[in-house]
């Protein structure tokens, strides 16, 4: 009993709910498309440079809670144990981009592709066919290592949370250097047009200024109010602001998204099943990878969670900035928003249940 009740509180009102909030502003956002249409056509519109400037309010305040979260000085730890930060940056880099690219392009452009007709005019002015746009978002989607909700996952899992939080460190900076060139490059396999400036704008808006910001906000209030103020006061009232700004991002997209959805709810499901078996085939190979290198549970547990689940807020907020609000790649990271917490906490007791085959 005392261990169900410590989860429960782990897991906040926000995060465990995240699937039910999502499919409510699912609702709402297709709503507000039906009766009140220009009201996020109008709100898109207020941009610089392409650039939504209420969409990077909204993408700006999902991430920089988690940015705040983050404890660099960890990092340095890691040399002591290499293994487990190697493991998790060969899947997130080496291995789980390719095998969304591969798998999405199987399902979505292939296999699916006589169910998803039509084309798009993104944000450039180009048309491009619409399975391909899917097939973006999952790419999105695939080379955004999770730095947020897999702090959950893996204490829940009973993992170390201190290996958890120096890779949730490490991805936020990989991703600064990474995230940019592996996207373009695949988004150029899949024939999708590659606006590099753009790609490098909305890394650095959307994790390079939030992870400055985040750093010096820790420091600051550390050096002011200290560690236990920032933990259960400052954490406490800004975890929420996070999801809220995603939900409301959320609602926007799916307001423009509202008729296809209508008219087509088989998309919804159809974008789904390759991101659920990518989740669930790189949590396995990871965990497989793990046990062959004889890691403990500790590290194995979340050095599989880690692989498996996406930063689908970096998702949203690239494929908003470079395709646009209503495009069909906006709408795929936002599948991977849906389908997130049910399927983590799923692979979350798979670790429970096969943790006695560890050390």
């Amino acid at each position: 009993m005392e261990k169900v009740v410590h989860e429960e509180r782990s897991l906040g009102i926000f995060e465990k709910y995240l699937t039910f909030w999502v499919m409510a502003c699912i609702g709402l956002g297709i709503l507000l498309g039906k009766f009140f249409s220009n009201i996020a056509i109008t709100l898109d519109k207020i941009s610089i440079y392409q650039v939504s400037i209420p969409i990077a309010i909204c993408l700006f305040f999902m991430m920089y809670p988690i940015m705040v979260k983050i404890d660099f000085a960890e990092v340095i730890k890691a040399g002591k144990s290499p293994k487990p930060v190697m493991l998790t940056l060969i899947v997130n880099w080496c291995i789980k981009p390719f095998t969304m690219l591969a798998i999405s392009t199987l399902f979505l452009g292939v296999l699916f592709k006589g169910w998803l007709p039509g084309i798009e005019i993104i944000k450039s002015g180009e048309q491009v066919e619409l399975y391909r746009s899917y097939i973006s978002g999952c790419i999105l989607l695939g080379i955004a290592p999770c730095t947020a909700m897999v702090l959950v996952w893996g204490h829940l899992s009973e993992g170390n949370d201190g290996h958890t939080l120096v890779m949730v460190a490490i991805n936020s900076l990989t991703m600064l250097f990474l995230y940019a060139p592996l996207g373009g490059w695949l988004l150029g396999v899949n024939k999708m047009p590659i606006p590099w400036q753009t790609i490098l704008l909305s890394v650095l808006i959307y994790v390079g200024l939030p992870l400055f910001l985040g750093y010096y906000t820790r420091k600051w209030i550390f050096a002011k109010k200290g560690a236990e103020w920032f933990e259960e006061k400052f954490l406490h009232r800004l975890t929420p602001i996070s999801i809220s700004a995603l939900l409301l991002t959320l609602v926007l997209l799916f307001s423009f998204k509202g008729k296809l959805i209508v008219q087509q709810p088989q998309t919804i499901l159809l974008i789904a099943i390759p991101l659920f078996i990518q989740t669930c085939l790189i949590f396995g190979l990871t965990y497989l990878l793990a046990k062959w290198m004889k890691f403990p549970y500790k590290d194995a547990a979340p050095s599989a969670l880690i692989g498996a689940s996406n930063h689908f807020e970096v998702a949203i907020a690239t494929s908003t900035v470079l395709f646009g609000l209503s495009s069909g790649a906006s709408l795929a990271t936002v599948v991977g928003v849906l389908i997130e917490v049910p399927v983590m906490l799923m692979l979350v007791k798979v670790c429970l249940k096969t943790k006695k085959h560890f050390k």
